[in-house]
C-alpha cells in the first residue's frame, strides 16, 4: 500500500476530501483516486460506523499517528447534499486499559457534568451510541471501539507561542474547575496506581532484578539517577497516602496535543482524550502538561543537548492554569506545583524504562530502542527541572498571589 505522509493535503488533489487537515500530524490514506486501499481496515471502519449509525455514505479515512496507546482514525461520510461529515473512531488498547467499559462510563459521567454546568461556554465532546444505547462497541474480534464527532480545530505537538500555551493552561484549569464539585469517588479507577510514583518505582526495580529481556546491563546510568531521585519522585505519593493532598477528578494525560484550539483565534475549545480520567492529584495534571508543553524538545528527542525546561513556557502555562484554579487549590497544592512537574517527568522516565526492560509491551514504539530514547530524554528534562526547581516555585507563587 502506498502511503502519503503530510501535514496538509489540498482537497484539489482528491476532490471531495475535506480541506481541514493542516497541522494535524496525520498519515493520510486516500481511498478514491489517490492511494491504494487497505481493504481490511476500510471494511472494519465501515462496520464500526454502521454500528454507531453514522449517517451518509462512507467515503475515506485517515490514520492519526499522534498518541502512544490507542489506534485512532478520521472517518469521512458523504452526506446526501454531497458535503462531508467527519468523525473520529478509536480502537482502545485493551492491553493498557483493562476496563474499557469503565472508561466509557467515566467519560459519560464527566462530559455530562460539564455540559450541565450553566456557566460552561465551551465545546463538549459528543460520543455516539449504538442501537442498544452504549457509547462503545465490542467487535467480533474482541476489539473495543468508540466514535465521536470530529471538532474542526488544530492541535500542537510542540508550540513556541506563549499565548497558545497560556490558553492550554486555561483549558486544563477549566477542566479542573468544572469538575471541582464532582465526587471523584464515583469514577472507576480504570488503571490502578496509574500515578502512584512510589509503586511505579517499586515495579521498575523489581523488573531490574528479574531482567526478563537481558537489557539491564545497558541502562545502569539511567537506573543510578532514578535511584538517586527516588525520594523526590515518591514524595507526593506519600503526601497523598497521609491525606495531605486532596483527591480530585483529574485528566492524567495533560499533554498540549490533548487540547483542541480554534484555527483562527488560538483559543482552547475542548480537552480531549479522556481515557485516563480518574481520581488523582491536580498537581500531576499540572506537572504532565509542563513536562510536555514547556520542554524545548519532543519527549523522544535523541539529541539530549536540545532537551531542557523553558521557563517562559512554564510561566505561560502556569498563568493560564492558576488563573482558573487558584480559588480551589489548597496552599499545599500550590506549594507542590513545581514538584508535580519533576515527579511526573521522573515517573514517565521510569515507565518508559520499565517498558523497555520488559519487552516494549505498553507504549507504541517506532524503532528498536525507542523506549530507551524516551527514557533518556525524560531523565535529561528532569535533571534540568531539578536545577531550576527554586525558580519554578518562585514563578508559581508570584502568579498565585
Amino acid at each position: 500500500m502506498r502511503r502519503v505522509i503530510a501535514t496538509y493535503i489540498s482537497s484539489a488533489l482528491c476532490p471531495g476530501f475535506p480541506d481541514d487537515y493542516r497541522n494535524q500530524g496525520c498519515e493520510f490514506i486516500f481511498l478514491k483516486g489517490c492511494c491504494m486501499k487497505n481493504k481490511a481496515l476500510e471494511e472494519k471502519l465501515k462496520s464500526v460506523g454502521s454500528v454507531f449509525r453514522l449517517p451518509g455514505t462512507f467515503y475515506s479515512y485517515a490514520v492519526i499517528t499522534d498518541g502512544n496507546v490507542n489506534g485512532t482514525y478520521k472517518i469521512n461520510y458523504r452526506q446526501p447534499d454531497k458535503s462531508i461529515k467527519t468523525y473520529v473512531a478509536q480502537r482502545i488498547n485493551s492491553y493498557v486499559f483493562k476496563d474499557p467499559a469503565g472508561i466509557m462510563e467515566n467519560i459519560d459521567l464527566v462530559t455530562t457534568h460539564i455540559r450541565e454546568n450553566p456557566d460552561w461556554k465551551g465545546v463538549s465532546l459528543h460520543f455516539h451510541h449504538t442501537e442498544d444505547g452504549k457509547n462503545y462497541y465490542l467487535s467480533d474480534d474482541d476489539a473495543f471501539w468508540r466514535v465521536y464527532t470530529y471538532v474542526d480545530a488544530v492541535t500542537y505537538n510542540t508550540c513556541d507561542n506563549l499565548d497558545i500555551l497560556r490558553n492550554a493552561g486555561v483549558a486544563f484549569g477549566e477542566f479542573q474547575m468544572n469538575l471541582s464539585d464532582f465526587d471523584a469517588q464515583k469514577l472507576h479507577t480504570t488503571i490502578p496506581d496509574f500515578h502512584n510514583t512510589k509503586k511505579r518505582m517499586e515495579t521498575l526495580f523489581r523488573h531490574v532484578e528479574e531482567d526478563p529481556c537481558n537489557r539491564v546491563a545497558e541502562v545502569w546510568e539511567e537506573l543510578d539517577y532514578l535511584s538517586s531521585m527516588r525520594e523526590v519522585a515518591e514524595r507526593m505519593s506519600l503526601m497523598l497516602m497521609r491525606g495531605e493532598l486532596p483527591l480530585r477528578v483529574t485528566h492524567n494525560d495533560t499533554k498540549i496535543n490533548n487540547v483542541l484550539f480554534d484555527k483562527k483565534t488560538g483559543k482552547a475549545l475542548v480537552v480531549i482524550d479522556l481515557d485516563t480520567v480518574m481520581p488523582g492529584l491536580a498537581m500531576h495534571d499540572f506537572g504532565d502538561a509542563v513536562r510536555f508543553g514547556a520542554s524545548t524538545a519532543a519527549e523522544d528527542e535523541a539529541d539530549l543537548s536540545r532537551v531542557m525546561l523553558d521557563l517562559e513556557k512554564f510561566r505561560a502555562f502556569a498563568e493560564g492554569f492558576i488563573s482558573r484554579t487558584h480559588h480551589s487549590l489548597t496552599p499545599l497544592e500550590i506549594d507542590t506545583m513545581a514538584l508535580g512537574a519533576v515527579t511526573i517527568t521522573l515517573e514517565l522516565a521510569s515507565r518508559f524504562l520499565d517498558d523497555y526492560l520488559t519487552g516494549d509491551k505498553y507504549f507504541k514504539v517506532n524503532y528498536e530502542g525507542h523506549n530507551l530514547v524516551r527514557t533518556r530524554c525524560q531523565l535529561k528534562l528532569a535533571q534540568d527541572m531539578w536545577s531550576k526547581y527554586d525558580k519554578m516555585c518562585e514563578i508559581v507563587h508570584e502568579i498565585a498571589k
